[in-house]
Parts: structure tokens; sequence; C-alpha cells
């Protein structure tokens, strides 16, 4: 464990915090300083206890035990309102804008400047706004409602909103998760302007090129335990992930080399006005097919045409050489195809409803009987699939909302692996979970391929399309533009055709 550099006080220090829910410790005894000027990544699987610790620093918990301390004073903090006035802004993935507000008045919310007879002064309030934005490098209007702003846009006017009440420590928890490389950069500018300011970042990430690219100094958690704190210059990726998950990883793409078989999934000119034109690929049995291509190129939309989620105008989509009614997943289900969604949480789970029943929902009718759902056949299906992944959670009957996100998205993963599916199509399958959960969901992904599924998957990850597919799809403003096989494919050769400058399919 790093000690603070005796010769400088951190401006946030954790000091042997300890928090527990119920029997189950969620932290014991973590320590690690953050210093001003400085960006420090905390990284861990899914469940180490980070979220444990923004909360803290939020002040949404309470340590059990331990110190928090800022510029070398213990602090306490009973609400979110103590951590913000001591100086602590927490920018989470989704912000929480009030839509209906101006841009403006959201950055101000709270603390309304006001004129001579009491009324709000919004000439005031615009001036402030403007003023942030020009010191973060940014345009955005003020005056424009909140709603309708991009997720990049709404995390700029939290940040803003943080320095506007004057806040020294920015954690940012997974802000790059919904951006593009282009959005991503801009937040990265924007946190290195802070960095050069004085503030101390606060940075977690699954994606270890951020980490590298942005941060000084990395904590790492296992377990709920502090495992290291360290300079990043002296770390590589292979001992960060060893920490983190306590073993070797023997490899994070685990792909066997499978002979394809028969043609499983035929598409011909799939076209949907506006947002992809005459889009034609075939995937056979043993194969993983990749699309890849920039935020907006239509990958997503284009495998939810096939699974029939989204309509299409024109084209044709074939499982094992049947054509498949247009819009109506039903159809496809029926037919052999399984679609694991972006957005697990609002398309692939139903959050209040218990593990083992998102599990067997796409097969209720089969477990049931004249009509009813008996829970023994229910919950020897769910446990047999969760067993399966690897699954770690309390009960079976608990809500799947109550998982970490890794966890959930197994769920999704057993949910249709219990189909037995002749096609699956898995859209991000590793977005937001960590690196020991992201090893076995390829592991997972490569068996089923082994086993002769065809796999259709959608990733922004560039090292996950070359790692895993046996063709690469690139996808640029609605058109299929290149297909590169896996001898051939390089980040260099899919960023140049998901940018223009590659050969043409």
């Amino acid at each position: 464990m790093e000690r603070p550099d005796p010769g400088r006080v951190p401006l946030l220090e954790v000091r042997g915090v300890t928090k527990s829910f119920g029997a189950v410790a969620a932290v014991a005894g973590v320590s690690f300083p953050l210093y001003a000027g400085e960006a420090h990544a905390l990284v861990g699987e899914n469940g180490a206890g980070k979220s444990t610790i923004v909360k803290m620093l939020a002040g949404v918990h309470r340590p059990d035990s331990g110190t928090l301390l800022v510029d070398g004073e213990p602090v306490e903090f009973s609400s979110p309102a103590d951590a913000k006035a001591a100086g602590i802004a927490v920018i989470y993935q989704e912000p929480t804008l009030f839509p209906d507000l101006t841009v403006a008045e959201n950055i101000v919310m709270g603390r309304h400047p006001r004129g001579r007879l009491g009324m709000i002064d919004r000439g005031s309030i615009r001036a402030e706004a403007e003023a942030l934005f020009k010191r973060l490098g940014v345009r955005i209007d003020p005056s424009r409602p909140a709603r309708g702003l991009s997720i990049a846009d709404q995390q700029i006017v939290e940040i803003a909103k943080a320095l506007s009440a004057d806040a020294r420590v920015l954690v940012m928890d997974e802000p790059t998760a919904a951006l593009s490389l282009v959005e991503v950069e801009r937040l990265f500018s924007v946190a290195r302007a802070l960095r050069e300011e004085g503030a101390a970042i606060m940075f977690i990430s699954h994606r270890f090129e951020e980490i590298t690219q942005l941060c000084q100094r990395v904590t790492i958690m296992r377990d709920g335990r502090h495992v290291s704190t360290d300079p990043i210059d002296g770390l590589t990726v292979d001992e960060m992930v060893r920490r983190m998950v306590g073993r070797e990883l023997d490899a994070l793409f685990p792909k066997q080399d499978v002979e394809p078989g028969e043609v499983v999934l035929e598409v011909e000119g799939l076209t949907r006005e506006g947002v992809f034109r005459d889009v034609s690929f075939s995937v056979r049995a043993g194969e993983i097919v990749a699309f890849a291509g920039l935020v907006g190129s239509g990958r997503s939309e284009v495998v939810q045409a096939v699974f029939g989620v989204d309509e299409r105008d024109a084209g044709t989509v074939k499982l094992a050489g049947k054509p498949l009614r247009p819009h109506s997943p039903r159809t496809a289900m029926a037919a052999g195809m399984a679609l694991v969604p972006e957005d697990r949480r609002q398309q692939g789970l139903v959050m209040d409803l218990s593990i083992e029943r998102n599990v067997t929902l796409p097969r209720s009718r089969a477990l049931s009987k004249l009509g009813f759902l008996f829970g023994g056949g229910e919950r020897r299906e769910a446990l047999n699939w969760t067993q399966r992944l690897q699954t770690k959670y309390g009960r079976l009957g608990d809500p799947v909302g109550t998982l970490s996100g890794g966890n959930q998205q197994k769920v999704v993963l057993a949910k249709w692996l219990a189909m037995a599916p002749k096609v699956l199509i898995v859209d991000e399958p590793t977005r937001g979970i960590d690196v020991g959960t992201k090893a076995e969901v390829h592991r997972l992904m490569s068996s089923l391929a082994a086993e002769g599924v065809a796999v259709v998957m959608v990733s922004s990850e560039l090292p996950e399309v070359l790692g895993m597919a046996d063709r690469v799809l690139v996808m640029r403003e609605g058109h299929l533009v290149a297909e590169i096989p896996r001898a051939e494919a390089t980040e260099d050769s899919v960023m140049f055709a998901a940018m223009g400058q590659g050969a043409a399919a």
C-alpha cells in the first residue's frame, strides 16, 4: 500500500474505511490519498466495493469505521449536501439534470442569484454559465432546455454545476460508458484542464486505455479490500488485471479455432429509410461475425431489424433457409434466434422481477402446465444456467435489480442461452462489466461457436472485435462499407474503413 507523501497533504484522503450491509462487508479497511492536480483511477471487478466508496464520498453512506479527511482534517458527511459543501462532486454515468429547466438553471440549481426586488436574476445565471463553459473550452447554449442534450453534453453540464459550487474533488463514475471516441476525448480535455487548475479527480472505468491516458495514480480493489495504490507509470495492464482478479487470466479473448459449417443466417438488401440501406451479409454455424463502426453508424439498428424489434422497409432475413416475418421478434425466437440488447436494464431485464423469473421468461410457456407456471421447474432451469455462467447472487428469488452490472449481463445471457439458439446476437456484450467477467463472456461466446451456434456481435471496443471475430463487418453512415477477414483485421484497417478511408465491401 502506498502511504501519503509526507511532503504533500492530500486534498482528500480515505483512511481505513469500512462499510457493511447486513452480514456483507462491502468495503473493509480501504485507504488511499487523492492529491490536487492529479487524476486517480479506482479500479476493480464488479462487486469490488468501488460504488460503495463513491457513495461514502458523496455523503449517501456513512462509514461504519475509518475516516475521510479533506485538507488533512477529518470530516463527517451526513448527507450529499455535506459532501458538496466540502467541495466534493460526483459525476455519474447517467446524469440527473432537470429536463424542463434550461442548462443555466440546472447549473445554479439551489442557489439562484437574485436582483434587488428578490427576483431571480436570469442575466447573471446565463453569464455565469457562459463563463463556466468558456473556462471548460466547450460550446453549449445556456438558454436551451436540458431535455434532448446528449449524454456527453449532460456530463459537461454536471461538471459546470460542480465548478459553480467551488468543487475541488471530482469523482467521475464510469463517465465514458455511453460516449463516442470524439466525446471521450472532449471529456478528457475538460478533465485535464481541471487537473491543471489544481482539482483532484477520481476516475472509475473498466477501460484500461482510458485509465493510462488520463490518470497518474491507480488504486486497485478486490472483494471490498484495498490491494494496492501506485503511480500508474510503473504498472502494466497485465499486472493491474492480475491484482484485480487475484489470478492470472489465461486470455482475455479465448478464441477457439472452429471450422464454420453451413450458412445459418442470411440477410439480403436490408433497408430502413434514413437509418441504414442495402445491408447484406451471412453468418455460418460456428462463426463469430462482428459489426464495427463509429457510434451512429447503424450497427445496432441493423441487428434489431434482423431480430424484428425494428421495422424494415426492404430486404429479407432467412434463418436456416426460411424467411422470417418482418417486425416480429416472436417469429425470430421461434425460429431459433436470440438477441442480447445493448441496454440490459431497459430492454433485456424486468428489474423488479426475480432472477429466476428473468432467466425463464422466454420459456415460460414451455415450463408451464395447463397455463400455470410452477416454481420447481423454473427454479431448476434458472439454477442450471446461473451456475453455468458463475453468476453471483444471494437468492434466486431476489430482484434482478439488486445484482451488479456484470451479473445482470449474465442473467440476460442465461435467459437466451436457455432457449438453445441457432443464432445469438449480442449487442455490446461486455459494456460496463469488469475484466474478469469480460473474459468469462468471451469464453462463453467462443464455446457456443464451437458448439455450432452462429454468433453476431456488435461492439465499440476494437480489441474485443479483433480478438473474437472471424470476420469484421464495418458500418459507416448506415452502409456496410467493408468486410475484413480475421487474418487481415487490424485497428488501422477497421478504423480507416469506419472513417471513410477503407476499401469497399
